[in-house]
């Protein structure tokens, strides 16, 4: 039940933890701030998170805390609740059952075992609706970055743009930039003793109280610091819908954040995690952190890294990250009240630009157009709509498009051969008997997934098919047949069936075979005319007419059969030739 906690490596989980410990505290200021005003949520958070996840999750190095995707969504959160609720208080209880919510939606993830589902959404929507979230963190940012306040979220900075440049705050902007400056900045190796957060973070505080102290800089209100009390979830009828739907959009978030961090632990420790015992330790965290009022959180990858780094390698150093960083709250509180809200904005703002995926953002158009639309089209509507439609939307375009690429690749493998001019390689012999036939036996060959796009292929081959008096449904590379492929081949069949042709069924094995069972598809053909043995296969041993006399030959047999109608030798040489071409033969 509980991470993988280990005694053995104590020096390097303590030393992994303190790191931790410190990066986590001005992340969890700027964060606690930039979603509520307070800073407690965010610190109460990044403890509670911290220390749940570590006892529970599925990666030993993974360090949870108020990240910068689910602080933003967060902050939407309250503020939509905030337009509709009838005071604050009830908008942010209605806020923190959210989290709770997101974390039960986590656990079940975890129970029904579709971790390794989450993941597994399109590249151009994952950075799309990332670099989106990133897009918002740092407009949430402007106003204090520029010494002001507004209020509307992301729209109601940007309409208020204009005005926010008209009235910049110079002290606080320098102060700001300054921030963003020592965070960028800073050599390498000052970094491997000092994290730049946190240096920024005492900088900046120090600066705004010599060399800014007449400037009346805006600084972190007074807050209460104790131990928080457990809220009761807040359900109202009216938001019941809404509360749900933003929960679920959390805990994917959280589930999707958490896993890929973990796939970045792994390439450090060179382990594996488990995700599904991962996603129910953040289910947990989560419902804790709401329970007791703290932001929802998940893995956090500059904190992994570091920990790591440091010598990190059991869930020890995480539950030492998330105790100091508790004794920190409780005894340096009353210190916070002197940090200016310029110096957490300009953090906050560089963890913003950090998440935008500048790397594949220079690339998208060069690697494709549909893509590149794909991905910014996301990153709009994350901006300017909500993240479940961009998200929504993204993965449909994009499923729908490589449907149709793939539809349009697999189309390619489904084939009727009547004559030698056909695009097959044939030998003389094969070119010789399809001269002769004339069209009249008809071999249908279908290869690789027929997933639901090929069904069109499919009905157009089949009704291309000219006056064959027989036709061969040759199936044995077919390694997936979907539904909507399944119905599209019953179709032909049926019809040829009912044109009074002669069909034969070739290589239906495994999953095909069953698929074709269930449809009762096999039912309509005398058993002698369907083989799904890859050994051998059923050939034509008489003329063509009402009825088809099939038996089992060897080689040679088959070689002397050659001597009866055309038909039937081209019908028999058909089937062999599929046999060999796909891999099928024949007994001697």
């Amino acid at each position: 039940m509980l991470n993988r906690i280990s005694t053995s490596n104590l020096r390097g989980d303590a030393f992994g933890g303190v790191t931790a410990a410190v990066i986590a505290l001005p992340m969890a200021l700027a964060f606690g701030v930039a979603a509520t005003g307070d800073p407690a949520p965010g610190l109460w958070g990044a403890v509670i998170i911290g220390l749940v996840a570590s006892l529970f999750g599925g990666t030993p190095t993974l360090i949870s805390e108020p990240t910068g995707p689910m602080t933003v969504v967060f902050t939407s959160v309250i503020l939509s609740f905030t337009a509709t609720a009838p005071d604050k208080e009830t908008a942010m209880a209605m806020a923190f059952t959210v989290v709770i919510l997101a974390g039960l939606f986590q656990i079940l993830f975890g129970v029904f075992r579709l971790g390794r589902y989450v993941t597994q959404m399109p590249y151009t929507v994952i950075s799309g609706f990332m670099s989106g979230i990133g897009a918002i963190l740092v407009i949430l940012q402007l106003p204090a970055f520029l010494g002001q306040t507004v209020s509307g979220g992301v729209m109601g900075t940007l309409s208020n743009l204009p005005g926010l440049i008209a009235g910049i705050q110079p002290m606080e902007l320098a102060l700001a930039l300054i921030t963003v400056a020592i965070l960028w900045f800073t050599p390498a190796s000052v970094k491997r003793f000092c994290p730049p957060q946190l240096l920024a973070l005492v900088l900046g505080t120090v600066l705004s109280m010599t060399l800014f102290h007449d400037a009346g800089l805006k600084t972190i209100p007074p807050f209460n610091a104790e131990i928080p009390s457990m809220h009761v979830p807040t359900f109202s009828g009216g938001q019941l819908r809404l509360m749900f739907v933003d929960a679920a959009v959390l805990g994917m978030l959280g589930c999707i954040d958490a896993l890929l961090t973990s796939v970045v632990a792994d390439s450090l420790t060179r382990t594996e995690h488990n995700s599904n015992k991962e996603l129910v330790g953040q289910g947990l965290a989560n419902i804790a952190s709401g329970v007791f009022g703290g932001l929802p959180g998940a893995g956090a990858t500059m904190g992994t890294v570091v920990n790591i780094q440091a010598g990190g390698r059991s869930a020890l150093s995480g539950i030492v990250r998330a105790v100091i960083l508790m004794v920190v709250v409780l005894a340096a509180a009353p210190l916070a009240s002197t940090i200016p809200l310029a110096v957490l904005a300009g953090i906050a703002l560089k963890v913003g630009i950090d998440i935008i995926d500048w790397d594949f953002l220079q690339r998208a158009h060069h690697l494709s157009v549909k893509a590149a639309v794909i991905t910014y089209g996301v990153i709009a509507l994350t901006v300017l709509v909500d993240l479940i439609t961009a998200v929504g939307i993204g993965v449909f375009v994009a499923n729908v498009l490589t449907i149709d690429r793939m539809s349009a690749l697999q189309s390619r493998k489904v084939k009727t051969i009547s004559t030698a001019d056909d695009d097959v390689e044939l030998t003389d012999e094969e070119q010789m008997l399809l001269d002769q036939a004339s069209g009249k036996v008809l071999l249908f060959q279908l290869a690789g997934p027929m997933i639901f796009g090929v069904a069109k292929a499919i009905s157009r081959e089949h009704n291309a098919i000219g006056n064959c008096q027989a036709v061969v449904f040759d199936l044995s590379e077919v390694s997936h047949l979907g539904v909507t492929a399944a119905i599209a081949l019953e179709n032909a069949v049926k019809e040829a069936i009912e044109e009074g042709r002669q069909v034969f069924l070739v290589g239906a094995t495994g999953s095909t075979e069953k698929r074709l069972q269930k449809l009762k598809l096999l039912e309509r053909l005398p058993q002698s005319h369907i083989s799904g043995d890859r050994l051998a296969i059923h050939v034509c041993h008489a003329p063509l007419g009402p009825t088809v006399a099939m038996h089992r030959l060897s080689l040679r047999n088959f070689q002397a059969s050659l001597s009866h109608d055309v038909s039937c030798q081209l019908l028999c040489h058909s089937s062999a030739m599929a046999c060999r071409r796909l891999g099928l033969v024949l007994t001697m």
